[in-house]
């Protein structure tokens, strides 16, 4: 009988891992979250070390279900996916380079009961020579139990992770770059008419040490009809870590029609980065009224030609014409 192989769901998105500020890392099942502090409740362990140093904290596995669950919990790094900028975190059988392979949970597998919550340590141990600035990852609870997945011989864990935000004491370097901007007009045939499907696609691309939290719009400049010059861009990571690039696409309803630039910029934590691409679009009905204009000219010019040639022909002058004398 073949076995199953297991595919685990690590998407930040789809397991939940990092939701909002406020609210803790939470599938409706399960959760995991930072030990509260004496202080405020944490949604995500905010920490802060010296390049040789080692953290201890305390995370709490929440079971909400009516029977006992049992989890193996790993550290984890995060990076920015290429499909749409979202966190993910490293499975557990990939090999961890940051994050995940400095922390440590007190115990791998764990079980709790129904409605039940366990406290587990975790351990944080900085290397001597661990680069200055933000490092993000998660600590990560995979449910131990195997589901259905679409294929006949594909079985999915699924997992929930607290969020881990590392900053490493030294220089912070906060640099950001707006790369490979594309700008792909399809506009209508006739000006303000429908919708134009226009893509903008460019790059963010986090060239500093520290976590970015972007936001970009687009700026056209040139000779154009139709749409507005301007446009806040949506489709923008909401955290772009250190070193992670994003390309972002993005579809441009009524977007203007002729000839110019469009531009691209990015502000973040104080930055601003620019971008952009030459475009040259013009409708089919004033690309043709244009064409039958130059068409017009230069038939008009072409016999205005021919007519001078004829009149230098002629020595400059007209028809002859002759008087008749008077009888006598």
């Amino acid at each position: 009988m073949r076995r199953a192989p297991v595919v685990t769901a690590l998407l930040l998105g789809l397991m939940a891992l990092f939701t909002t500020q406020a609210r803790a890392a939470d599938n409706g099942e399960w959760s995991v979250k930072p030990a509260d502090s004496a202080i405020t409740p944490r949604a995500a362990f905010q920490l802060s070390a010296l390049p040789g140093t080692a953290l201890t904290d305390r995370a709490v596995v929440t079971n909400t279900t009516d029977g006992p669950l049992t989890f193996h919990l790993y550290v984890a790094d995060a990076y920015n996916t290429e499909r749409d900028g979202g966190l993910a975190v490293r499975g557990r059988e990939e090999t961890q380079r940051d994050v995940g392979a400095w922390g440590r949970p007190e115990r791998d597998v764990v079980t709790v009961a129904a409605h039940s919550a366990l406290t587990v340590g975790l351990t944080l141990t900085i290397p001597a020579d661990a680069p200055p600035g933000d490092h993000v990852g998660a600590l990560v609870a995979v449910d131990d139990r195997v589901s259905a997945g679409t294929g006949s011989f594909i079985g999915v864990q699924r997992g929930v992770g607290a969020r881990i935000y590392l900053r490493v004491v030294g220089a912070q370097r906060p640099a950001l770059a707006v790369e490979d901007v594309r700008f792909a007009a399809h506009n209508p045939r006739v000006p303000w008419t429908g919708s134009s499907g226009s893509t903008l696609s460019y790059t963010l691309h986090n060239t500093g040490n520290v976590k970015l939290d972007p936001r970009a719009s687009a700026r056209v400049d040139g000779v154009f009809l139709g749409g507005s010059g301007t446009r806040q861009l949506a489709n923008v990571p909401a955290e772009l870590l250190p070193g992670q690039k994003v390309q972002v696409t993005e579809e441009w309803s009524g977007a203007p029609t002729g000839w110019g630039d469009v531009t691209v910029t990015a502000d973040a934590n104080g930055l601003r980065a620019t971008g952009s691409d030459d475009f040259a679009e013009v409708p089919w009905v004033l690309a043709g009224a244009l064409a039958v204009l130059a068409a017009a000219l230069t038939v008009l010019l072409v016999r205005r030609r021919r007519r001078a040639a004829a009149r230098a022909a002629t020595g400059g002058t007209g028809p002859a014409h002759v008087a008749a004398e008077p009888a006598r």
